[in-house]
């Protein structure tokens, strides 16, 4: 097993991997930027090392400082978490390069899975169900107006680099194509390098269901089951939740196989999901490969008792899987909610700032992975999530009365978040009979402004209004070493202390 590892990210997803980390005695270092110099998972690693300014491409991007940092710090491995580089094949060909083990996939499998077109290309070929489209890419718009009347429409844009909704685009006329595809390589370019888009048919009122999938440097290959992602907003998931209740055990069996044939063809090692679209009449279509530690991967975690993130770290220590498929086994339901630092009142506008007042859901079946505290500003330079909330239950209606009840003690003053939308759509009458698919937001909660303040919103409001104005006041900090916000208690640090007593 490793004895250090270095974990390339920040936010709830560091600290996961860091706790994880700790759990296996093994030391951690943590990475930050100036926006993050008083960040939870700088207080929570072993070791902390400045790479530079705020915005990612100076700093969680700078792929040359993080492997600098880590043979400086005699880091053997590399945890990405998800995000960043996670999924940038060039970046685990620089750490086999160095010699420093990348926490997920070889750069040829990643290489592989991150082209949408080459692994469509080969997964048809072992006889896995795709979705009708093509399979290759175009220098000239013009080329596009054919294949789409040959795929017919409505056909999806989508870049060939990249997945997370960017550069995706549904166009129902052909007069519309050459507008969608030219936003979409610009979006795509932007967010990848590379504008290189493929078109695929639209399955409309599809679900959303990936399969969770281990895979050792030995060919062994196992799926944990599934997980239902069909609650999405502009393509990007926001609550997920297993099992998923159109799934049955001989739909499942077929996935999951499914699944780990994909994985097994392309050659990939340690964790990883397979995602599918699954139509109204239980046909299912591959759709990508996600190459990493899922946001959503703490509802497997719940049903099945397998720590993701352990079996990320053994299997990229050369150890075999300890589990065979036969041994995994599910227990009941678990639902999991993104919780972000966005205005859904105002079009999900980002909301930056101080959080001055933070009061946490606890209780059995509650389970919150949280990168924040009360006296923490939430910068602007990165994506907004600050936590997932997950809730697990011996049925679906508990997990979800327990995510209601959770949402509802879950309180953050200072800025903006999604809490009270998502306490809305857990309780809405669609969502608890599971009907639901990737257009449920779209078609119930297209119009969604909050309800009005109840008398404890409006105490709660005046009391974050009255907090406001004394954190006007203070000073705030220089940028300068990474130091412990002065707002902490010592019941807040995350470091090693205790209390004194007189003899």
């Amino acid at each position: 097993m490793f004895r250090k590892v270095l974990v390339a990210n920040r936010g709830e997803i560091a600290l996961r991997v860091i706790r994880a980390c700790h759990e296996l005695g093994i030391a951690t270092v943590a990475v930050y930027s100036d926006a993050d110099r008083s960040a939870l998972h700088v207080q929570a690693a072993t070791e902390a090392v400045y790479i530079g300014a705020s915005p990612a491409l100076e700093s969680y991007l700078n792929m040359a400082r993080i492997i600098e940092v880590a043979q400086e710090t005699g880091a053997e491995a590399i945890h990405p978490g998800y995000g960043f580089l996670a999924e940038n094949p060039e970046f685990v060909r620089l750490c086999e390069e160095k010699g420093v083990v990348f926490i997920g996939p070889n750069s040829k499998a990643m290489a592989l899975v991150g082209d949408k077109i080459r692994s469509r290309e080969v997964v048809e070929k072992v006889g896995v169900p795709i979705i009708p489209g093509m399979k290759e890419s175009f220098d000239r718009l013009e080329d596009y107006l054919a294949a789409a009347q040959k795929i017919g429409y409505p056909v999806m844009i989508k870049a060939s680099a990249g997945g997370g909704g960017k550069g995706m685009r549904i166009v129902y006329r052909e007069e519309d194509l050459i507008p969608g595809l030219e936003a979409g390589r610009r979006e795509a370019k932007a967010a990848f390098g590379d504008e290189s888009v493929y078109l695929e048919k639209y399955i409309e009122e599809p679900r959303h269901v990936e399969f969770q999938v281990l895979a050792d440097n030995w060919g062994n290959v196992i799926h944990l089951f599934e997980r239902e992602c069909s609650i999405q907003r502009r393509h990007q998931k926001i609550i997920e939740e297993t099992p998923s209740v159109a799934v049955d055990d001989n739909l499942r069996l077929k996935m999951g196989e499914a699944a780990k044939k994909v994985m097994q063809t392309v050659g990939y090692n340690n964790a990883g999901t397979v995602e599918f679209l699954l139509d109204k009449d239980k046909n299912f279509y591959f759709l990508e490969v996600n190459a990493r530690l899922q946001v959503e991967h703490p509802v497997t975690e719940l049903t099945t008792g397998v720590d993701l993130v352990h079996q990320q770290l053994k299997i990229a220590a050369g150890e075999k899987l300890s589990l065979s498929q036969e041994q995994v086994s599910k227990r009941g339901h678990a639902l999991e909610c993104r919780i972000y630092a966005e205005d859904p009142a105002h079009n999900f506008l980002p909301s930056s700032g101080r959080i001055i007042c933070l009061r946490e859901p606890a209780g059995p079946g509650i389970r919150l992975d949280s990168g924040v505290y009360a006296g923490f500003e939430v910068p602007i330079y990165y994506d907004p999530i600050l936590a997932k909330l997950i809730t697990w239950g011996e049925s679906r209606e508990m997990a979800c009365f327990r995510m209601k009840k959770a949402l509802e003690n879950y309180v953050v003053l200072g800025i903006k978040t999604t809490i009270p939308f998502l306490a809305e759509v857990v309780e809405h009458p669609a969502f608890l009979e599971g009907k639901i698919s990737t257009h449920f937001i779209a078609r119930y909660f297209n119009d969604w402004q909050p309800p009005a303040k109840s008398e404890e919103g409006k105490r709660l409001a005046l009391i974050g209004a009255v907090l406001q104005e004394i954190e006007r006041g203070k000073k705030r900090q220089l940028p300068g070493e990474a130091v412990k916000d002065k707002s902490y208690s010592p019941w807040q640090s995350l470091s090693a202390w205790r209390l004194g007593r007189r003899s």
